[in-house]
């Protein structure tokens, strides 16, 4: 592999790290800011919690504009400014809406990125590792996940003002985040579909100095000439690539992975765990998610993306009944955390592995970032929408039931991956066009 590719690649991917990050940092300051502000359940999960969330709705169904008429790079040197002052500002506030203000624009370069880094990437990337590349993302979001519970583990003593600090510490990895994205190039399928095929040329030849750069250029060009321009994502033709990211990005929140991560420290001590042994047990799921997902950036390219969701959607099954039945069943010790581990192993070798790596394949260059907005805010109006509702869901049903929903949800993603889902391993992104697009004339 190019070398050149996988610098960029790491770099743009070093978005992820901030959404894990920014994700994840929350849930070590979560009890405490409830007990400062004095918030009710239904204020602090869907407000203080979940503001971050909504600004990522915001992010993903505008973050399209930008990525389409500015570029992939200018965007993301954008979020990653984002990123700055929303950790600043988070830590430096004293009232609840503010917070939630700081939270709400840091969501903004989460949704946004979820657009920008992983279509950089594909764009970018050759067929046969574009998996693994653009899976580089998922790596960096559980990187940052796992960094985030262990860097809330350790300022967890250090005063009255700890969550401070710990939701502060996250300027420093955005500024550097910020500063890199400048030295990548911009993407060459962007560059020529503003007509710019000079600097495309320019930019393939780096990616691959023995290879054709002029048939490429072709390639794009001829798909572009098939497509009109005032052509949308919602047209007919376009309508099972858009039914695909609809229900992989409703499945992959109806997991409940986003309720489970901004409520770890919760969740393990409703299983009767100790509030410190609570947030060491969060470490382990980071480390857990870290090594499941290697082995999914691994395979993703070898077994394909079908082959990984099954395997994802039988772990989830499995293990999210064990949650539930561990909950009903008022199962103490180690048994919670056990199952749970399981399924965040389920979860990053599956749906954490190949969701944007799939939202990004399967719509052609000129509709790509449209595509991706649309399958993206499906992901984060879910994400905001659940995670919300926690608090209040575990002091009225419980989290047995919740959990057992949780699992009812993965038979039918079983059901999907069965029989709608394509493989896309290995194709070239025009090829995929072709296949995807049923032009009933």
């Amino acid at each position: 592999m190019n070398k050149r590719i996988l610098l960029w690649s790491v770099t743009a991917a070093l978005a992820g790290f901030l959404f894990g990050f920014d994700t994840v940092v929350i849930s070590g300051a979560d009890k405490k800011l409830q007990a400062l502000w004095g918030s009710s359940d239904a204020f602090h999960g869907s407000v203080v919690m979940a503001m971050a969330l909504w600004g990522s709705v915001f992010g993903a169904i505008f973050g399209g504009i930008p990525t389409n008429r500015l570029g992939r790079k200018t965007t993301l040197i954008w979020i990653g400014m984002f990123y700055l002052i929303s950790a600043l500002g988070s830590a430096l506030v004293n009232d609840p809406y503010s917070f939630a203000f700081f939270r709400f624009l840091g969501g903004i370069g989460v949704g946004a990125s979820t657009i920008a880094a992983p279509a950089y990437v594909s764009e970018i990337s050759p067929a046969k590792n574009r998996g693994k590349l653009v899976a580089l993302y998922q790596f960096n979001i559980v990187f940052g996940i796992l960094i985030a519970f262990l860097s809330n583990y350790l300022l967890r003593n250090v005063g009255d003002n700890a969550w401070r600090w710990m939701i502060g510490v996250e300027a420093f990895p955005a500024l550097v985040y910020t500063l890199l994205i400048f030295i990548v190039p911009r993407s060459p399928r962007w560059l020529i579909s503003k007509g710019r095929e000079n600097e495309a040329k320019q930019v393939l030849e780096l990616i691959d100095p023995q290879g054709d750069a002029n048939a490429l250029i072709e390639s794009v060009r001829h798909e572009s000439s098939n497509q009109k321009t005032n052509e949308n994502i919602f047209m007919k033709k376009y309508r099972f690539p858009l039914l695909l990211a609809f229900l992989i990005a409703i499945f992959n929140q109806f997991s409940g992975i986003n309720a489970f991560l901004y409520y770890a420290p919760r969740i393990f001590e409703e299983a009767g765990l100790g509030e410190s042994t609570a947030l060491l047990s969060s470490i382990g799921i980071g480390v857990t998610n870290l090594i499941f997902t290697l082995f999914g950036v691994f395979l993703i390219d070898r077994l394909g993306r079908k082959v990984l969701m099954y395997i994802g959607s039988i772990g989830y099954i499995i293990s999210l009944s064990l949650v539930s039945i561990a909950f009903y069943q008022n199962w103490e010790g180690l048994a919670v955390p056990i199952f749970l581990f399981l399924f965040i192993a389920s979860h990053a070798i599956g749906q954490g592995a190949i969701i944007w790596v799939y939202i990004s394949e399967i719509f052609p260059n000129h509709l790509r970032a449209s595509g991706q907005s649309f399958g993206t805010s499906t992901h984060w109006i879910l994400a905001a929408i659940i995670p919300s509702l926690v608090p209040v869901l575990f002091s009225t049903i419980g989290p047995g039931t919740v959990f057992l929903v949780f699992a009812m949800m993965m038979v039918f993603q079983l059901l999907f991956v069965i029989f709608m889902m394509p493989e896309t391993k290995g194709i070239s992104l025009e090829e995929l066009s072709k296949k995807l697009i049923r032009d009933d004339k």
